[in-house]
C-alpha cells in the first residue's frame, strides 16, 4: 500500500494558496521602505528580512502539520490549555481589529485618495469617510459570504501583480541612483541584518501562518493526503515554492526601494513611498491602476480577516455568540483604529509584535524538535517562561521614551540593557528561551530515567 503524496502540479496549486494567504498589499510596503533605509546596505538588510517575512510564517503553517493540530489552539495547547485559550486570542486580535485590518484601510486610503489631497485638505475627514464605506464593503461580504472573494482573489491578486511586475521593471530599467551611493539610515549604518529582521516581523505573516495553516493543510488533505507527516512533507515543499516567490518580490522590492532615494526622500511610510514610485514612473494612471488594485486586494483581506477571526471567537466561546455579532464587533472596531492613520498603526503595532513574535517563533521550533523529547509539556511551559519574560522587554523598549518614563519602564529597560546579551538587537529574548529549553529538557530526561524505576 502506497501513500498518496501531492503530485508537482498539485503542490504548485497549494503554493498559490499559501502565496495567495500571505501576500497581501500591506506586504510590499515594508520592503520597499526597509529598501530606502537600509540603501547600501540592502543586500544584507534581504537576508534578514526574508528569515523573519518568509522563512519563519512557512515553517509555521508547518508546525500544524507535523504536530497533528487542527489549528493554532491545539497547538499552543502544549504549553497549557488555559495558555491555548489566551495566545490564539492574542494572535488572532493581532491580525485581526486591532491592526492587520485597519492597516488595509489605511494602506488603501494613503495609496489610493492621499496623493489626490491638496495640503490644505483636512486628510482625517477624508480618512475617516472612505474608511466608513471600506468597512461598509467589508461588513456586506463578510455577512454574506460568497464568491466576492473569490472573483477578486483570481481577478485581483494576477492583475495586481502583473501591475507590480511592469512596476519594478520600469523602475530597475531606469533607476533614480545607484545603490551603493545610497546612504543608509541611522538605525542601518552599522550593520542591516538585525533591523531588517524585526522589520520582517511588520508583515505578521508568521503569526498568520500559525492562524491559517490549518487552511492549506484542509486543501492538501481534501487532494487526498491523509499521512500526517506526508502532509507536513507536502507542506514545506509547497511553501518553499511559494516562498521562493515572496522572496523574489521582496528582494526587488527591496531594490526599487533603496534606488528610490536618488529621486525621493526617506518616506514616512511605505504606501507613500510606492505612490510615489507608481507616479513617477508611470504617471497618474499608474497611480490609479495601484490604487485601484491594492484596495480590492485590502478588501480581500480584510474580508477574509473578519470572517477567520469572527469563526474562531464563535468556536471558543462555543457558540454562546453568533459569528454576527463577532463580525459587526470587529469591523467596527477596525473602522476605530484604521483612523490613528497608517502611521501610527505601524508605530503602535511594534511593541505588541515584540511581545507576540518571540513566543510564536518559540512555538514553531518547538513544534519541530518536539518528537526528541515526546512532546513534553514541562519543555513547553519552561521555553515559554524564559520567553515571555524577557519578550517583555524587547516590548517596553519599542515603546515611545514618555511611555517608559511615564510608568518608570526605563529602568528596567536599562536592566534588561545590561544583562541581556542581544538585547540592543531586540534579540534579547534568546538566550532566556534557550536556558528555559535546557531547564525543561533536564526536567523531561529526569522524568524519563526515573519512570522505568517505578514500574
Amino acid at each position: 500500500m502506497t501513500t498518496k503524496k501531492l503530485t508537482f502540479r498539485q503542490k504548485i496549486l497549494v503554493a498559490g494558496t499559501l502565496f495567495g494567504m500571505f501576500f497581501g498589499a500591506g506586504n510590499l510596503i515594508f520592503p520597499v521602505h526597509l529598501g530606502q533605509m537600509a540603501g547600501r546596505n540592502a543586500v544584507v538588510a534581504m537576508i534578514g528580512f526574508i528569515i523573519t517575512a518568509v522563512g519563519i510564517p512557512i515553517f509555521g503553517v508547518a508546525a500544524i502539520g507535523i504536530t497533528h493540530s487542527d489549528g493554532l489552539q491545539t497547538l499552543s495547547s502544549k504549553v497549557g490549555k488555559g495558555y491555548g485559550i489566551f495566545f490564539t486570542c492574542l494572535l488572532y486580535l493581532t491580525i485581526g481589529p486591532l491592526f492587520a485590518i485597519p492597516r488595509c484601510a489605511t494602506v488603501s486610503f494613503t495609496t489610493g485618495i492621499t496623493p489626490l489631497l491638496g495640503a490644505d485638505s483636512p486628510e482625517w475627514l477624508y480618512l475617516l469617510v472612505f474608511s466608513a464605506a471600506f468597512f461598509a464593503f467589508v461588513l456586506f461580504f463578510s455577512l454574506r459570504p460568497g464568491k466576492i472573494t473569490l472573483w477578486i482573489g483570481k481577478i485581483i491578486n494576477p492583475l495586481f501583480l502583473f501591475f507590480f511586475a511592469v512596476l519594478i521593471i520600469a523602475a530597475l530599467l531606469s533607476p533614480g541612483a545607484a545603490i551603493s551611493s545610497v546612504e543608509p539610515t541611522e538605525a542601518y549604518q552599522n550593520g542591516s541584518f538585525f533591523p531588517a529582521l524585526i522589520e520582517g516581523y511588520g508583515t505578521m505573516d508568521a503569526i498568520a501562518g500559525l492562524a491559517f495553516g490549518i487552511v492549506v493543510i484542509d486543501v492538501i488533505r481534501r487532494m487526498g493526503v491523509n499521512n500526517d507527516d506526508i502532509i507536513a512533507e507536502d507542506v514545506l515543499s509547497s511553501g518553499l515554492l511559494a516562498g521562493a516567490l515572496m522572496a523574489l518580490i521582496y528582494v526587488l522590492s527591496i531594490l526599487v526601494g533603496a534606488q528610490s532615494r536618488g529621486i525621493f526622500e526617506l518616506s514616512e511610510n511605505g504606501g507613500i513611498a510606492l505612490t510615489q514610485i507608481a507616479g513617477h514612473y508611470l504617471g497618474g494612471v499608474g497611480q490609479f491602476i495601484l490604487a485601484f488594485t491594492i484596495t480590492f486586494a485590502c478588501l480581500k483581506t480584510s474580508i477574509g480577516l473578519v470572517t477567520a477571526c469572527a469563526e474562531t471567537f464563535v468556536k471558543m466561546t462555543n457558540g454562546k455568540i453568533p459569528y454576527r455579532t463577532w463580525a459587526i464587533l470587529f469591523t467596527f472596531f477596525s473602522f476605530a483604529v484604521s483612523n490613528v492613520g497608517l502611521s501610527a498603526i505601524i508605530s503602535y503595532s511594534i511593541p505588541m509584535l515584540m511581545l507576540i513574535y518571540p513566543p510564536a517563533i518559540a512555538l514553531i521550533v518547538l513544534a519541530f524538535i518536539g518528537k526528541f523529547f515526546q512532546h513534553d509539556r514541562a519543555v513547553y511551559i519552561a521555553t515559554m517562561i524564559g520567553t515571555w519574560a524577557a519578550a517583555i522587554f524587547d516590548c517596553m523598549k519599542s515603546l515611545p521614551a514618555s511611555v517608559q518614563t511615564a510608568f518608570h519602564m526605563d529602568t528596567l529597560v536599562s536592566f534588561a540593557a545590561k544583562y541581556l546579551p542581544l538585547f540592543d538587537k531586540n534579540l534579547g529574548w534568546l538566550l532566556p528561551a534557550l536556558i528555559g529549553f535546557v531547564i525543561g529538557i533536564i526536567f523531561h530526561l529526569s522524568r524519563v530515567r526515573v519512570s522505568p524505576a517505578v514500574e
